[in-house]
């Protein structure tokens, strides 16, 4: 059994050395741990030190591409290093290293193939009354989106099963974190969170550079996996107001005619209420469309994940990771 822990790092020469020591390296049912850092294009000395540091490996990104995509440079690096369990931390050492065996704890006793770990929020000293708040209401939004019971979404401390890291696709540049929790819910991939602790903040936040920013780059991610995974019903969203209007205007036209004054015509309300009905059911006729294209996209998920265990290797059962 072989766990990786990876972390993505972004100009992390000073915090980078404590985070790799506070990581375990032994661990009960797991035979071999490599940890692997992925240089998303630093500026500093970020390589040299997690090399230094005792770094088994490091990816190096030729520029600063996000997040996100350090993120997923790092799964391909640990799939492809043969990694039954992956952790991914961040390099700022905000993490307790030692909840790295909670972290994998559900997946190998088969109940999860991903485990979020979930922050003492409420007890974080450099987290105020807003973010606090923000952090909850958005949790809550990816809670309801995903179908699945998150309690702390944004949180980058997280382990994946090698199965459920071989069916992982991020499209957002910025962040992972809310795109994977959605993906599994919608995929069916059985996900729980575990709490952790966390150590005291070393540095302001890189993701969150203000907060009008982070909320509006989140609805952004949400509004775009529902739109893809779940495209009749945001169709369908976006189609009952119009409709809803529509067939109000017609029920009004519908009672004067009836009861007020025959007489009159009232052309502009039954030319809105056709303009609003005829959106409507186009959008409605989008959802479904896109519905039939969704439908294509599973069945080249389900190859681009043949393929992928063809390269990398296919992914243990579960009842092998409870061994």
């Amino acid at each position: 059994m072989k766990l990786v822990i990876q972390i993505p790092c972004y100009n992390e020469e000073a915090t980078l050395p404590e985070t790799i020591r506070a990581l375990p390296r032994r661990l009960e049912s797991i035979d071999q741990i490599e940890i692997l850092v992925v240089d998303d294009g630093s500026t500093d000395r970020t390589a040299e030190v997690a090399k230094a540091s005792g770094a088994d490996t490091v990816v190096r990104l030729s520029s600063n591409q996000g997040l996100a995509r350090a993120f997923l440079a790092g799964i391909e690096a640990s799939l492809g290093a043969g990694a039954d369990i992956i952790v991914n931390t961040d390099g700022d050492n905000q993490y307790c290293g030692d909840d790295v065996a909670r972290l994998i704890a559900p997946i190998l006793e088969g109940k999860a193939e991903i485990v979020v770990g979930a922050r003492p929020i409420d007890r974080m000293r450099h987290f105020s009354a807003t973010k606090r708040l923000l952090e909850k209401l958005g949790s809550w939004v990816v809670r309801a989106v995903s179908g699945t019971d998150i309690a702390d979404a944004p949180s980058g401390f997280r382990a994946f099963s090698r199965r459920a890291a071989l069916q992982l696709s991020v499209f957002s540049s910025y962040t992972y974190t809310l795109e994977t929790i959605i993906q599994a819910g919608l995929k069916n991939i059985p996900i729980v969170s575990v709490p952790i602790r966390t150590n005291d903040c070393r540095r302001p936040s890189r993701l969150i550079r203000s907060v009008p920013s982070y909320v509006w780059r989140s609805v952004l991610t949400i509004t775009h996996i529902f739109m893809v995974y779940r495209p009749l019903q945001f169709f369908c969203l976006l189609a009952a107001p119009p409709l809803a209007a529509g067939a109000g205007l017609v029920l009004r036209w519908l009672y004067l005619f009836l009861f007020v004054d025959p007489t009159r015509s009232r052309a502009p309300s039954l030319i809105a209420a056709a303009i609003l009905l005829v959106l409507g059911f186009q959008l409605v006729a989008v959802g479904l469309v896109a519905e039939l294209a969704g439908a294509n996209r599973q069945l080249l998920e389900e190859i681009r994940l043949r393929l992928r265990e063809q390269q990398l290797g296919g992914a243990p059962s579960s009842r092998e990771l409870s061994k």
